[in-house]
């Protein structure tokens, strides 16, 4: 959004400043002419000695469903920058605009406290019509409805419609988080910047809704693209609707002009769908089921909750009980290495490999699923180098403090080496980083990086499940031995 209106500003004659941490953007959507300065939003005064005659604050983490997952980040850019921003703008005096978020008008009001995307945008808004009044200072706010167009993002941090475009061109299914009926209301982004312009000139105080009239129910727009649909689990977070009032952007002469379906058909026009992909993911888990701990569970969890997807679990037999043992789910097909003891593990890595390779032979995967930096991620390893499988590893549980010297180092050319690794949470993600010595944690999987994510982010939300169980049995045991 950020480089569109940068681009508008430029065109009209004005001098632009940047100030951008690149948590999600990227150098290359640099415009031409305007000034950039590479820093965190806290350090805004330092950064900008400047007297703008305009701030428009877009600096702010902006993923709804993922903010659940990431609290510490979203309280870092969100509270600790714009709180700096917020200081700035009473220091110079220009006028703010600041971007508010819509979810806080979602299902009633009921969704501002559901996530802490949600809930840090609301207090924002609120903060700054109450500076603005009390200091008469300049201020205006507006809210965006889903914003689409030329630019977006995929990935972790990616928009609806781009990750749709993206899992189109890969022959990847579209998958749409149940029940898909909730709606929202798709504005493209030259309108958004149509609005900023306006509000920028010319609006004053809150309540600037900047959204397309016409809202649709996901499960619609995905549709509109003609090919398959894959549901996936519930997400916490995932409002129903969010109520659109553009009454004080009306009144400016605004007006969204152009229609997502519209959009979308040409795309689908334009752009011919990739072959169709199995609906099929291997996994490699150093155990599973009926040896299982919260992260196994989880993954049960996932695949019952997919019954469409079929699941290749490359594992171990690690038990006589693991060894003939038969898959618990239909569309769980599982692949055990070993004599039946728990030593299969050291094994994994070499004949879990060659089994993976052996499926890979048979089956196209996106790219591979490794629970835990463990043997199994090994395997997952040779894998990616031997046959060019992206790999994705999920930390789950597993605690990075407490390792030696060798576990260390094999872990850090795991964990170096994969492609993205998600942890449970922000120090989890930090410690890995550390071990892995690389500042990003994830790039790009090419073709499946919109399917990865849904995926892996279905597991995430029943993982934080199994731990919370496992976290209330621990206390209820403690209480009755106590």
């Amino acid at each position: 959004m950020g480089s569109h209106l940068i681009k508008r500003l430029l065109t009209e004659g004005h001098r632009v400043i940047s100030l951008d941490n690149y948590f999600a953007g990227s150098k290359d959507a640099h415009v031409e002419g305007a000034e950039y300065r590479e820093g965190h939003t806290k350090d805004i005064e330092k950064l900008v000695p400047e007297t703008p005659d305009i701030i428009y604050h877009l600096g702010e983490y902006a993923r709804v469903e993922q903010s659940v997952l990431e609290p510490e980040t979203v309280h870092d850019l969100n509270t600790i920058g714009t709180n700096a921003v917020i200081e700035f703008w009473r220091k110079k005096k220009c006028k703010l605009v600041y971007a508010g978020s819509s979810t806080k008008f979602g299902d009633g009001g009921a969704t501002r406290e559901t996530s802490p995307y949600a809930s840090t945008k609301a207090a924002n808004t609120e903060t700054v019509k109450e500076i603005g009044e009390r200091e008469h200072l300049p201020y205006a706010i507006t809210y965006f409805y889903n914003v689409f167009g030329p630019g977006e993002r995929t990935g972790v941090y990616g928009t609806v419609i781009e990750s749709f475009k993206q899992m189109y061109l890969r022959g990847a299914p579209l998958t749409v988080v149940a029940p898909g009926t909730q709606e929202r209301n798709f504005t493209h982004i030259d309108d958004i910047v149509d609005g900023l312009i306006l509000v920028g000139e010319k609006g004053e105080g809150d309540e600037y809704g900047l959204g397309s009239e016409k809202a649709f129910p996901i499960i619609n727009i995905a549709r509109l693209f003609g090919t398959d649909v894959l549901m996936m689990p519930e997400r916490a977070g995932n409002r129903m609707q969010s109520a659109l009032d553009a009454t004080k952007s009306y009144a400016l002469g605004w007006s969204a002009k152009r229609p997502v379906e519209e959009y979308i058909r040409e795309f689908v026009r334009i752009h011919p769908r990739g072959a169709a992909l199995e609906k099929r993911i291997l996994v490699f888990s150093t155990t599973f089921y009926p040896i299982t701990g919260p992260a196994e569970d989880a993954l049960c969890d996932t695949i019952a909750a997919m019954p469409d997807v079929q699941f290749d679990i490359v594992t171990t037999a690690f038990s006589r009980d693991g060894k003939n043992a038969k898959s618990p789910l239909p569309n769980a097909h599982v692949h055990r290495v070993g004599s039946g003891r728990p030593s299969d593990k050291y094994l994994l890595p070499i004949l879990g490999f060659r089994k993976a390779r052996a499926l890979h032979r048979e089956h196209r995967y996106l790219f591979a699923w490794a629970l835990m930096a463990s043997y199994a991620a090994l395997a997952g390893i040779f894998l990616k180098r031997a046959a060019n499988v992206p790999l994705l590893i999920t930390l789950a549980d597993q605690d990075l403090s407490r390792l030696s010297w060798w576990k260390r180092a094999l872990l850090s050319w795991v964990l170096t080496d994969a492609d993205q690794v998600y942890g449970g949470d922000a120090a989890q993600e930090e410690s890995a980083a550390r071990i892995a010595l690389r500042s990003a944690l994830r790039r790009s999987i090419g073709d499946g990086d919109a399917f990865a994510n849904a995926i892996r982010f279905a597991y995430s939300g029943f993982l934080r499940s199994q731990l919370e169980i496992l976290s209330s049995e621990l206390f209820v045991l403690e209480s009755f031995q106590t």
